[in-house]
């Protein structure tokens, strides 16, 4: 069995962008750790750990993670103003990348991970310190010789076609931050869709686990408190898959439904990552 460790921004995100892949990994077996860059707080904490954090490990249980870490980071905030430091912490915008690499290739090491999941270039949507996942998720994985990256996305056709949805049904939800030709990725450097619907119970408890984004004021917050309320099934078929860019690999003549296969191979089978490279087999 693998280990796979999945680096996030911030909590609730390990839902969004990987929950079912993450409880499906679970359920088979394989060890899942979750690392998110900030603890959701944009304030200083003063030693005490932000409710996030409590939702998080909540959600992490649902999903069936073994371990939860934080990297020591808050939260860079979305607005077009980014505030001073935290007087405790970095803002992990501002964290350097070697240092906070450091950090995130220190829990790969001692994991032993076969596998990393992280962001696609654009950062998804685009949030700043989502970026900055993806700029420190590669250079961990490298640091710490992790021979598989996956970084999380979605087809930027069916984001804009989302979009569209929602502002026909009339739904609460600001999107003026999201760019339609530049946000998350183009269908055809996807190498991963994972088909999660049979976890979607897991991830839809794991994201109530959230509560509080899903009770907040955030402009998520309603489309949040929505999906929570669907029947499971209705869950399934709208967050029923999940995709990835698998880093290194030629845009693929069949996308694969299993994080441990490369693109376009039938066979499933844990990847030859960081542990066998270490021991030099």
């Amino acid at each position: 069995m693998a280990t796979v460790v999945a680096f996030h921004a911030h909590p609730d995100d390990e839902v969004l962008m990987t929950g079912g892949t993450l409880a499906r990994a679970a359920a088979e077996g394989h060890r899942v750790v979750i690392v998110v860059a900030t603890d959701g707080a944009t304030g200083p904490v003063g030693g005490v750990e932000p409710p996030r954090m409590g939702e998080l490990r909540a959600s992490a249980t649902v999903l069936g993670a073994a371990r939860v870490v934080h990297l020591g980071y808050a939260d860079s905030g979305n607005g077009k103003v980014l505030h001073p430091d935290p007087a405790d912490r970095t803002r992990f915008v501002r964290a350097d990348l070697e240092e906070a690499a450091d950090r995130l290739a220190e829990i790969l090491l001692e994991e032993r991970a076969e596998l990393l999941l992280s962001y696609d270039a654009n950062g998804g949507y685009g949030h700043r310190d989502h970026v900055k996942v993806h700029e420190v998720g590669r250079r961990a994985a490298a640091l710490a010789g992790v021979g598989r990256v996956l970084e999380a996305t979605i087809p930027r056709d069916l984001v804009v076609r989302c979009l569209k949805l929602v502002d026909r049904l009339r739904i609460p939800l600001r999107h003026d931050a999201v760019a339609p030709g530049t946000a998350y990725s183009h269908r055809s450097v996807i190498t991963h869709r994972v088909n999660v619907r049979r976890f979607a119970r897991q991830k839809q408890a794991a994201l109530a686990a959230h509560r509080s984004q899903v009770t907040g004021t955030g402009r998520l917050a309603p489309v949040l408190r929505t999906l929570i309320r669907l029947p499971p099934a209705v869950f399934g078929l709208l967050l029923g898959r999940e995709w990835f860019i698998a880093v290194g690999q030629a845009t693929p003549s069949r996308v694969a439904d299993d994080i441990f296969a490369a693109a376009g191979v039938r066979e499933s089978r844990p990847a030859v990552g960081a542990r066998h490279l270490r021991d030099g087999t």
